[in-house]
């Protein structure tokens, strides 16, 4: 099982996070994980996922202009019938990475993907829409990161087995 870790940074938080949630991922037998940046994709590794998690700072309470262009402009990649999921940094409470997370999972739907979070019935941590980090993340939000990767591995491997 592939699962593509594909996210925007400009600081560097996003991409730590990315690597936290890899690490997750990686705690699941039967997978294989790579993160990249969107200025360094590789779609034919991406193409032959099962899975697609995107990332991505918070500006102006929603996504970054760069990964909103790479959504909306990338014809190189295959997203139907794939399982989605998201995260997001930002830099204090309340910098809208909750907005920034639904509006990821709005371009996932239109592509025809399956979102994933594990919301509340995998129990705590809950990752209603996905993970939200404040700048590279908290001891606990780097937890709680790590165990949505694991989670959505597990749930890669329980659908595409």
């Amino acid at each position: 099982m592939k699962i593509s870790i594909i996210y925007h940074s400009e600081s560097g938080n996003t991409r730590e996070v990315a690597e936290i949630i890899k690490d997750g991922c990686l705690k699941v037998e039967k997978v294989e994980v790579k993160t990249m940046s969107i200025d360094e994709f590789e779609p034919e590794f991406i193409n032959s996922s099962q899975t697609i998690i995107l990332g991505s700072p918070t500006y102006s309470g929603d996504i970054s202009w760069q990964l909103k262009s790479f959504l909306d402009q990338n014809k190189k990649i295959d997203y139907k019938g794939k399982l989605g999921a998201v995260f997001a940094t930002e830099n204090f409470i309340g910098g809208g990475a909750d907005n920034a997370l639904l509006t990821m999972i709005s371009h996932l739907l239109v592509k025809g993907m399956l979102v994933y979070s594990a919301g509340a019935a995998a129990g705590h941590p809950y990752t209603h829409f996905g993970v939200v980090c404040i700048q590279a993340g908290s001891e606990s939000q780097k937890e709680r990161a790590a165990i949505f990767g694991r989670r959505i591995a597990q749930k890669t491997v329980e659908l595409f087995k």
